[in-house]
């Protein structure tokens, strides 16, 4: 019974809802014509026209001012000087006078030898050398005695010549020790090493109590001078009449710079090689730094930037040069439009490109926001210093 009466209730709403919907099928039929119409005339109305696209960029103008005309080479770093200390005696060390690496001037001391032998030899040529200076003042005093005699016909002519030759080997024997005496001093002399130029002294590779030989082969210590000192690098015979003319005219300088520092140290070209290498066609040059700070270190391999002259030509940001198949351009900004424009580059200088042909002094050139330009794009050009 429950079943039925609720089935009997669905039937009625049923019919309720389809007649409430056929008395308003005209109603719904004039809103979907009014709905059409208007959608028609809508389609019909002209578009509103979109405004001009304007494109915000970075723009630097092209200068002409002085450019330095620069090699670029890797170098290295050389002493002017070095000295290995070697021993010129056979003998012990009894004293290290330095520390390792440290700043030696010329004189100071760096080891001391055993001279004791050397001294006591000394004392025994001295001695012989006294015996034949004495022997020599009798010798002489015979002489003189036998001239005399034989002038009386007291004693004979050749107990004066024997005289004679006894002085001479006395004095002979007198001057042979002396030359052994000097000898010995300048043994001595070894026995006191000093340095025999300013710099750097490495390690000592002997301390006190070895035995040094002359024979030894490795230096018991070297000596570098650091300041000055050379950077060496190789130029390009291509680059050779420049160099030379530069370095005649004086105006060679030189900068060099230690990868991943950026200190700097100056200097000269000193000289070149007198050949250039036919396996390489290279050329050898050394320039001269004061390296008072030490900035430089021997063996050090740095990057060389040698300027040879100054000459005055354009220049932009490097930022606005771009790259095409067709080459190389960048966007000129004139009454707020950008155009393209081919240029040619010389060379790229401190973050700078030369212009070699392309640009005029003056022109305004764009640095940043390429990517949104083509030709005849609106901009709103901004210097760099105002961004």
């Amino acid at each position: 019974m429950k079943r039925r009466k609720w089935l009997v209730g669905l039937a009625l709403v049923l019919a309720l809802g389809g007649a409430l919907a056929y008395m308003r099928l005209p109603t719904i039929l004039q809103d979907a014509l009014a709905l059409w119409k208007a959608h028609g005339a809508a389609a019909q109305a002209p578009a509103p026209q979109r405004a001009a696209r304007v494109v915000p960029v970075i723009v630097a103008k092209a200068v002409r001012q002085e450019i330095p005309i620069r090699l670029d080479a890797l170098g290295s770093v050389t002493t002017m000087a070095s000295v290995a200390i070697k021993p010129r005696v056979d003998t012990a060390i009894i004293g290290v006078h330095f520390t390792d690496g440290a700043k030696v001037n010329v004189g100071d001391l760096l080891f001391t030898l055993d001279s004791r032998q050397i001294e006591a030899e000394i004392k025994r040529v001295e001695a012989v050398i006294a015996g034949a200076e004495a022997q020599l003042d009798q010798a002489q005093r015979d002489v003189s005695r036998y001239t005399e005699l034989v002038a009386r016909n007291a004693t004979t002519l050749v107990t004066l010549n024997n005289a004679q030759t006894q002085v001479n080997i006395s004095r002979a024997t007198a001057e042979s020790n002396k030359a052994t005496l000097e000898n010995l001093r300048v043994q001595l002399s070894y026995c006191t090493i000093r340095a025999p130029i300013a710099g750097r002294v490495g390690m000592a590779t002997v301390k006190v109590g070895n035995i040094v030989r002359q024979a030894d082969t490795a230096p018991i210590a070297t000596i570098n001078q650091t300041a000055p000192i050379y950077v060496s690098f190789g130029v390009s015979q291509g680059h050779l009449p420049d160099l030379r003319q530069a370095l005649n005219n004086e105006t060679a300088t030189v900068q060099a710079v230690i990868p991943g520092s950026a200190a700097r140290a100056s200097g000269q070209v000193a000289m070149f090689e007198n050949t250039v290498d036919p396996a390489t066609g290279m050329v050898v040059v050394r320039a001269s730094m004061p390296n008072a700070d030490e900035l430089l270190w021997p063996g050090t391999l740095v990057n060389v930037e040698v300027t040879l002259r100054t000459e005055r030509r354009i220049t932009v940001p490097a930022a606005a040069l771009q790259i095409s198949q067709a080459g190389s351009f960048v966007f000129v900004v004139k009454n707020n439009v950008a155009s393209v424009r081919s240029i040619k580059v010389e060379r790229t200088v401190e973050g700078k490109i030369v212009i070699e042909s392309g640009l005029e002094e003056g022109d305004v050139v764009v640095t940043d926001g390429q990517l949104l330009l083509s030709e005849g794009t609106r901009v709103a050009p901004r210097s760099e210093a105002s961004s």
